[in-house]
């Protein structure tokens, strides 16, 4: 029986991962968690059954459990390595850093690490500051290392089988958020999206707003009450972090004039900071307005629920922020206020995982 035309995003990690390991033996997936009731968020569900002992626990030891991740790729297996929060990964940084990044390098192109780093970033729902991080541009910041985030399921399956593929360590971000997206995903086990191309979801002349992982979705909503208004604003979807499409953005802005980018991270050394620097350095006699960006604070998430409600920006802001730059006044979008909680992104949110 064939599945439905629509599945979840988590259904499309899973589609995904089932048929990595369909093809070849030497994808292997473990993780904390990976055989465990819930199956990460469902992503690993029946992996365990169908593929045996190439689907295993993990202890708590990160770390270790990274170093042999590097081992087994360079040794020809391609493993798939998942936590169920980035922030437990922080205790691998070296083994990702110091070895995972540089041997390509190293050794003169001869070897490679063809690792997948499978990193869920949560929010809301009181997971605070050690629960909660947003850290891609540290990741992007590695030489060697390749970023990807993923906004809608067919995205999460094409990206996640180009990232197994890829001879050298991808870090694949997953926002928890957007687990239970629904979307139209190609069955084929041979789709891929390739790991160097953003995507142009809405086409406009007014303004470029460029977004990734959950802020895209958010983006989304902003720019089809703007163009409402008259404001015809173009959404570009990075989709991978490292290596970034300049000549997409770049060609969007030249023509858009102006530039508005999104980022789940803090605004000092973000990705959205990058972007409006290179933007503005490349192609300053082309903009008409100064281009500008929308990040988190340069403080860590608060666990409190009324703390939490003025953290996060989303598409009311959005929207307001590429009205001022088109208009050049302020304008409100209560409109596009979140209905009932603020930090679920939906009824069948439950859990602190």
């Amino acid at each position: 029986m064939k599945r439905p035309v629509e599945i979840t995003f988590a259904q499309a990690i899973n589609e995904g991962l089932h048929q990595a390991m369909a093809a070849s033996d030497e994808v292997i997936c473990y993780g904390l968690g990976i055989d465990d009731p819930k199956r990460i968020f469902g992503t690993t569900v029946d992996l365990k059954e169908r593929f045996g002992k190439r689907v295993f626990d993990m202890p708590l030891s990160e770390n270790a459990m990274t170093g042999i991740g590097v081992g087994a790729a360079i040794g020809g297996l391609r493993p798939v390595m998942v936590h169920q929060r980035l922030d437990f990964f922080l205790l691998a940084m070296d083994q990702l850093v110091n070895s995972a990044a540089k041997w390509h390098y190293m050794f003169g192109g001869k070897r490679s690490v063809p690792l997948t780093i499978r990193l869920i970033i949560g929010r809301g729902w009181g997971q605070g500051p050690t629960h909660s991080q947003n850290l891609q541009a540290w990741f992007a910041h590695i030489p060697g290392l390749k970023v990807v985030m993923p906004s809608s399921p067919a995205d999460a399956k094409g990206l996640l089988r180009a990232s197994i593929d890829d001879n050298n360590p991808v870090v694949f971000l997953e926002h928890r958020w957007l687990h239970q997206q629904m979307g139209e995903v190609p069955e084929s086990p041979d789709f891929r999206v390739p790991l160097s191309e953003c995507r142009v979801m809405e086409k406009g002349v007014d303004v470029t707003i460029v977004a990734s992982s959950y802020l895209t979705i958010e983006a989304l909503h902003a720019v089809r009450r703007l163009r409402e208004e008259g404001v015809q604003a173009e959404l570009i979807d990075l989709r991978t972090i490292k290596p970034l499409d300049w000549p997409t953005l770049l060609t969007s802005v030249k023509k858009t004039g102006r530039l508005l980018a999104l980022d789940s991270g803090a605004a000092f050394g973000s990705v959205a900071g990058t972007i409006v620097a290179r933007v503005a350095s490349d192609l300053f006699s082309h903009l008409r307005a100064a281009p500008l960006y929308l990040t988190m604070p340069d403080v860590p998430e608060p666990t409190a629920y009324e703390l939490t409600r003025e953290f996060y920006f989303g598409a009311p802001e959005i929207a307001a922020a590429a009205w001022k730059m088109v208009k050049g006044e302020e304008r409100s979008f209560p409109e596009l206020e979140r209905e009932g909680h603020h930090d679920v992104p939906g009824q069948w949110f439950a859990g602190p995982f």
